[in-house]
């Protein structure tokens, strides 16, 4: 073939995201997400749907359909065509829940080679969460503001405290790989994180979902809605529409569905009964994760609770 053959090719631009390039989104009281670059849009996605088409042979609305029917049916290699380089300022303890993402590349700054970053995520007396009752990883309200006082006054003396320990053996001459290992899980420290848009799908899912830690979801929801959002529309709608929104009914829930709407409470309780998610009487008296998943999801679908 001639070099007459190929068709001249252009870099993939999408002005909603060229606006925002290096702009940071503030999080929590000193944290940040920003943009540093990014490849691919949603005609990428397409394009690579589509690798035997070429470009520019469907219309707009064609397009939107193919991604929803590929998002739908969990087809994940053409998302994976695109990728996105961020730059993050994070609490330690909200990047430990990030960096179980393995799908990504990471460089994060380094305390080896650089002091600390001077700054740590600081509590309002009104910010204070109480451990929820029935889930052991999870918050549910908050404390008294008294007890927020107290408890805010305790954290401020002890991260300056934590701080100027480690700056007295900076001055001493201590290593600073050594010389770090009190600081508090709340010092802030900063990364550059590149991952493709399958991956980055499976982040946000799990990490702007309601059961996730309040911390890394304000981080989650930024990135998805400030950036993913304008970066690739329409798989946006899709990812929202048949993801975030949407449920997901296992074999046992669409037994019991088909039993409630075949014949009532009763089929529904006594095929419960059957698949032990509840007790031989017919009663919640045993504790089932599975059932309250499922009374979430009759709740959800309009259906009154069988049992």
């Amino acid at each position: 073939m001639q070099q007459s053959d190929f068709e001249s090719i252009s870099r993939v631009s999408v002005p909603e995201l060229d606006s925002i390039l290096g702009k940071p989104f503030p999080i929590l009281d000193d944290g940040f997400v920003r943009l540093v670059d990014y490849m691919g849009s949603d005609e990428s996605i397409v394009q690579a749907a589509r690798v035997s088409y070429g470009k520019g042979t469907k219309k707009v609305n064609e397009d939107r359909g193919l991604i929803r029917y590929l998002m739908r049916h969990r087809h994940s290699t053409p998302f994976e065509m695109c990728e996105l380089k961020l730059h993050v300022r994070v609490p330690m303890d909200t990047w430990r829940q990030w960096i179980r993402h393995r799908m990504a590349n990471v460089n994060e700054y380094s305390t080896r080679y650089s002091v600390a970053i001077d700054s740590a995520q600081t509590t309002l007396p009104g910010e204070w969460r109480v451990q929820s009752v029935g889930n052991k990883q999870g918050s549910d309200g908050f404390l008294e503001s008294s007890k927020g006082d107290h408890l805010t006054k305790r954290e401020t003396e002890f991260q300056k405290f934590a701080n100027d320990i480690y700056n007295e053996r900076l001055e001493m001459g201590v290593a600073r790989e050594q010389a770090r290992k009190d600081l508090p899980l709340a010092t802030y420290t900063e990364a550059y994180w590149k991952i493709d848009l399958h991956n980055l799908l499976h982040f946000l899912a799990l990490r702007m979902d309601d059961h996730a830690q309040l911390e890394i979801r304000l981080f989650a929801k930024t990135i998805g809605e400030q950036i993913v959002k304008k970066w690739v529309p329409h798989t946006w709608e899709a990812f929202v529409d048949y993801r975030l929104s949407a449920l997901h009914l296992t074999k046992y829930d669409t037994e019991i569905i088909a039993a409630l709407n075949g014949s009532g409470k009763e089929g529904a309780r006594k095929k419960a009964i059957e698949l032990g998610m509840l007790d031989d009487q017919g009663t919640t008296a045993k504790k089932s994760r599975e059932r309250e998943e499922l009374e979430y999801k009759l709740s959800q679908l309009g259906f009154a609770i069988p049992w």
